[in-house]
């Protein structure tokens, strides 16, 4: 019987969302519905010329797969995250955060000076997410913050894609992925963003490694991932990397292949106003329903329900009670 549901691996990131026109974002030269890594001047410019715009949402810790773990957590998983924090004022936010979740964390780990990770989320009208992040100490994230212990007794590994862009990042995420194959441990990455993809494919291979169990992504990034132009082409390569996947479809649902069977799972209209956080949110509800007796139907049917609560908000996560009330429906 594994300790742990779940065990992740990603950046901490603190996040400042802010509610900006198409307009902003081009005069500013910011692409629209990526993730951009910027430095910690860009992005001070950034929030100067946005003064005003901020959003009146509660300040959380974030990062891709933070908020995955995060709300399994919530859900009723057993979770551990593996992520680097400066010895910060954010930093001390940022661990409280994940203890008032009830994840665990490697708590012997010494704090280095520096800064922890921000990230800029910008929404526009037609609830797109745009996110300009500045890693701070996250960059150096290595394999000396894995808890190789907590692999070894968790039912699944879950690495975000963003560890891509880091050269140590992206190291550690090869070791995880290692150790938890060694110990039967299965493993699950998110794709996690149009841009990774485009520019980082080579190395989200490497993570990948001969073919991993479960992989999560939305439409734009499994077509981009596979190189082909129809959704059907992208589900059978697909089956190359993975034994399992969820391609989120937004507003029309999910498809997920379960190893035999593929299958659309339809989602309730929502009217969204902010993306943020959508496809974190559908991974933490999938991951716990299949580590708790779920079918991938029955799964994808709570993430999707799960999402769409989290698009009809600002900012990407949920409160304890929301949890509660959407496994009770």
């Amino acid at each position: 019987m594994a300790k742990y549901h779940i065990y992740g691996l990603g950046a901490a990131l603190v996040d400042t969302e802010i509610e900006v026109s198409d307009q902003d974002l081009s005069s500013l030269n910011i692409e629209k519905g990526l993730m951009t890594l910027v430095d910690s001047s860009r992005q001070q410019e950034l929030i100067a010329h946005l003064n005003g715009h901020l959003v009146a949402s509660k300040r959380a810790s974030g990062g891709s797969a933070a908020n995955t773990i995060i709300a399994a957590s919530y859900f009723g998983a057993k979770s551990f995250y593996s992520c680097k924090v400066a010895a910060d004022e954010n930093g001390d936010f940022y661990l409280q955060d994940l203890n008032n979740a009830g994840v665990d964390y490697h708590r012997e780990l010494h704090r280095q000076a520096g800064d922890t990770g921000k990230c800029l989320v910008m929404i526009t009208p037609d609830a797109e997410r745009t996110m300009n992040t500045y890693l701070g100490i996250s960059e150096t994230l290595s394999v000396a913050e894995l808890h190789e212990d907590a692999i070894a007794v968790s039912e699944y590994l879950y690495l975000e894609g963003y560890l891509v862009t880091s050269d140590t990042g992206r190291a550690a995420a090869i070791r995880a992925r290692q150790l938890a194959e060694a110990s039967a441990v299965k493993v699950a990455i998110s794709l996690s963003d149009p841009g990774i993809v485009q520019f980082f494919r080579d190395g989200l291979l490497e993570m990948i490694g001969n073919r991993i169990d479960l992989l999560f992504c939305n439409k734009d990034e499994a077509l981009s991932f596979t190189g082909v132009e129809a959704l059907e082409d992208a589900i059978d390569q697909l089956k190359r990397y993975a034994r399992t996947f969820a391609i989120t479809l937004g507003a029309n649902g999910a498809l997920v292949h379960d190893g035999k069977r593929t299958m659309i799972v339809p989602s309730t209209t929502v009217k969204a106003i902010d993306t943020n956080g959508a496809g974190d949110m559908f991974a933490g509800a999938f991951l716990y329903a299949i580590t708790h007796g779920y079918c991938f139907e029955q799964a994808a049917e709570l993430a999707n329900k799960a999402a769409g609560v989290v698009v009809s908000q600002f900012g990407p996560r949920l409160s304890a009670e929301q949890h509660h009330i959407i496994l009770s429906q």
